[in-house]
């Protein structure tokens, strides 16, 4: 004979799962009647008021008070625009404790202690210890699909790489990890988070190997490459995307140029730095290049010498679209990405080994990148127009 306690506890986790069920239908009809209203029409629908048109579905997950909705399918418009509001309701209620829970338990606190302290923080979102465990064990459980998901349904012609530091123990002391990212811009114009790894350096292995995984789950179509000057990435790229070029960041580039001018002369130099990457042509770039060379080239030999060896990757965005240009020049995607793990993981300190490092700075990162797949980055359509006008600045 069944126990009691076990056919109420049946009987309370399919009534869970009908109001999750039925949550999930409502939110749906509101995400749907939210686009009716920022296309001013319906499904198929003709007006003369109409703005655009539909272009599918994205699925997301939704934490609300009723638990986690799953395949939440949220419609999406051809021009990229339509921002739903019933996300950032849903975060406002329950965003800020889910994200202390985890952060809690990443930096090691114990699930009691948690339960005891997301009490005071909320009085909407009751957490006890047995939930801290679920969530605990549920992100593990999404990260691990997310890491091993296929890249085989659409291709992405422009891939960002690039790294940052967290500490974390280590045998008997503290050192730091790199936390290697890279996220391509797909064949429809979107942002996506590819890949988030921790290593224990940046040497080229790491890179190659974060390359390698991606290919083998059916990473396809790469054109560029972006990321700084690091000879690891370089050698990454030039290994495991041999068909790929090679861009490299502006705004490290002129970092590197200017280190080796006096303070008191930067504000003149940057201007005329700046300005080269300004054109959009490259007859232009190089003129302003040689200005620039014959210019400072007495003044400041060490900054000219760095220059002139690295004018050349700083200028392969211009073989690309010159709607691209402003956001194929630099790593700034990635570095506002990485000022946000930074921000959120202060609070860690030290985490206590890599698997926490690794498992919290990756829900930040994609958590930050939610809202990517609302906006488009880039129109693509000028992309497959695109001549290369000059194969010597190929790169590989």
């Amino acid at each position: 004979m069944t126990p009691k306690y076990e056919f109420e506890h049946d009987v309370d986790l399919d009534v869970e799962a009908r109001v999750r069920k039925g949550v999930k239908a409502v939110l749906e009809e509101v995400l749907e009647e939210e686009m009716t209203q920022h296309l001013e029409a319906g499904h198929r629908e003709l007006t003369p008021t109409r703005r655009g048109e539909r272009n599918g579905h994205y699925t997301r997950n939704l934490v609300t008070p009723a638990g986690k909705i799953e395949r939440l399918e949220v419609p999406r418009d051809r021009e990229g625009e339509f921002v739903t509001e019933v996300f950032e309701r849903y975060k406002r209620m329950t965003g800020d404790v889910e994200e202390a829970v985890l952060e809690m338990y990443l930096s090691g606190i114990s699930v009691r202690k948690i339960a005891g302290v997301s009490e005071a923080l909320s009085r909407r979102v009751k957490i006890g210890k047995d939930a801290v465990s679920r969530i605990a064990r549920r992100l593990e459980g999404e990260q691990r699909a997310w890491r091993e998901r296929s890249l085989k349904e659409k291709g992405y012609p422009y891939l960002y790489l690039d790294a940052t530091y967290l500490k974390v123990r280590w045998a008997a002391g503290v050192t730091s990890m790199a936390l290697l990212a890279c996220v391509g811009v797909d064949e429809e114009g979107f942002r996506e988070v590819l890949a988030v790894e921790v290593a224990g350096s940046e040497k080229g292995a790491a890179y190659a190997s974060l390359l390698r995984g991606l290919i083998d789950r059916g990473l396809s179509g790469v054109r560029l490459v972006v990321s700084d000057d690091h000879e690891s990435i370089k050698a990454a790229v030039a290994g495991e995307l041999p068909g790929a070029q090679w861009q490299r960041c502006v705004v490290h580039f002129e970092r590197n140029v200017l280190a080796h001018v006096p303070a008191s002369e930067t504000g003149e130099v940057a201007e005329d730095l700046k300005a080269i990457f300004k054109v959009r042509r490259e007859k232009t770039a190089r003129t302003l290049a040689e200005g620039f060379v014959e210019l400072y080239g007495r003044r400041f030999p060490k900054a000219v010498s760095v220059f002139e060896a690295g004018i050349s990757d700083a200028l392969t965005y211009l073989l690309y679209p010159g709607s691209h240009h402003a956001r194929l020049r630099t790593t700034n995607m990635l570095e506002r990405l990485f000022r946000e793990v930074k921000r959120r993981t202060r609070v860690v300190g030290v985490f206590p080994n890599e698997t926490s490092a690794s498992t919290l700075a990756m829900e930040i990162a994609l958590r930050s990148s939610e809202e990517w797949t609302l906006k488009r980055y880039l129109t693509m359509d000028a992309l497959e127009a695109a001549e290369n006008p000059n194969p010597q600045l190929s790169r590989h």
